[in-house]
């Protein structure tokens, strides 16, 4: 199984070439140096508006008037604030990663006995499986959404950023239990074409979003966070899983999805260990996966979870090249107490001993809502985590 080289783009609106020095082109990277994840908590409204679209009280065109004002009215308070980087909060999902799924063809929406189980709760039971051939077929929520995305942005000084979950999310979740694994069997005969075809479908849609005015592409990503957990691999152990093959398998399908794509796309990844209701799924430092992902993956940026010693120190950073961006999650989307300044400064300038200061951003640890759900914190307090973000990096970096 090959994996595709190390592959170099630029960053539209961010990164550009910038003077010739002794015949060599030389790369500089103007990065803002803070960012977001890209949920937001949902709004009152939009969470009324879901209710009654479910018990069939109203149309899903009344449904999708009330998310495209209230997505409206964040990207107003997202450029209000000063972020450069806007997305629509995911206000359209109902989770970040299962929606993107159902999207596909040959994926369709199922329940499983359980949901996923978190350090002290346990999910909705929603899950994703085969139903035939993977592929985008043209028509996708994910692209749909982008679509109205840009219009808000048009002619502005941000840029709209598309998130969508790895396509290692996908496979995961489509080898998760017996049942999504027998119907995997019904269709495809062997694990390497239901990778191509997994792949593919992931690169048609980004080349859709692409098509469609999107320059920045963000792939969330938990499965690295789960390799991590020595106890959950412990239980995989048992049952037959390798780690290492698992973690070429997931470099393998998303390297495949970013082959060959246009230069002026960026492409990144975040990676933590699960966020639903402020909870968490997983433990554990990012050593054990660093010399895949980290050095592997062909994204320009890793968006990375450092906002509790849960998470593992800074070492394993290094093993980021040294031209690429890595933004560090440090203040935490879970918990509403805001983060010392002093500390959050204190705490960028241990990580730029593993990877250069220049090259290091600040964002939350992740998205405000990750599901529907939201985190335990309010709007207001939502906005201060993103005011300290910004107003540190700016003194950070100046």
């Amino acid at each position: 199984m090959s994996v595709p080289g190390h592959y170099e783009s630029d960053v539209w609106g961010r990164f550009f070439y910038s003077f010739l020095r002794k015949g060599e082109l030389i790369m500089s990277k103007n990065l803002v140096h803070y960012d977001i994840v890209g949920s937001f908590l949902r709004p009152e409204s939009l969470k009324k508006a879901r209710a009654e679209f479910a018990a069939k009280k109203i149309s899903q065109d009344e449904l999708t008037k009330v998310e495209n004002a209230e997505i409206t009215k964040l990207v107003e308070k997202e450029r209000e604030v000063g972020l450069k980087i806007v997305t629509d909060g995911e206000f359209r999902r109902s989770y970040w990663h299962l929606d993107t799924f159902w999207g596909f063809e040959g994926i369709k929406h199922t329940k499983q006995e359980h949901g996923y189980i978190f350090h002290d709760e346990e999910t909705r039971n929603d899950s994703a499986q085969v139903e035939g051939k993977i592929k985008f077929n043209g028509d996708h929520p994910d692209l749909a959404a982008f679509k109205f995305l840009k219009t808000l942005t048009d002619g502005t000084d941000v840029i709209p950023r598309q998130s969508i979950p790895s396509p290692a999310q996908c496979y995961a979740e489509l080898v998760r239990g017996k049942e999504n694994i027998e119907a995997v069997n019904k269709f495809y005969d062997n694990e390497t074409d239901l990778l191509d075809d997994v792949a593919k479908a992931y690169r048609d849609l980004i080349l859709a979003l692409y098509e469609a005015g999107c320059r920045d592409v963000k792939l969330d990503d938990c499965t690295w966070g789960m390799v991590v957990d020595d106890d959950f691999w412990s239980l995989m152990t048992e049952q037959g899983f390798d780690r290492d093959e698992l973690q070429e398998k997931y470099l393998y399908v998303n390297n495949e999805a970013l082959k060959d794509l246009p230069e002026d796309l960026r492409t990144s990844t975040h990676i933590c260990r699960g966020n639903y209701h402020s909870t968490w799924a997983a433990k554990g430092g990012y050593g054990p996966v660093a010399k895949y992902v980290f050095a592997q993956e062909n994204v320009e940026a890793f968006y990375l979870e450092f906002d509790n010693e849960r998470s593992g120190n800074f070492d394993p950073i290094k093993e980021v090249p040294a031209d690429k961006e890595v933004v560090l999650g440090i203040i935490t989307s879970k918990d509403p107490e805001l983060e010392k300044e002093e500390d959050v400064i204190n705490r960028i300038k241990e990580a730029s001993q593993f990877h250069e200061l220049e090259n290091l951003s600040l964002s939350t640890q992740c998205g405000f809502a990750s599901t529907e759900e939201g985190n335990q914190l309010t709007e207001d307090e939502q906005w201060k985590k993103i005011k300290l973000v910004i107003d540190t990096a700016n003194k950070v970096w100046k």
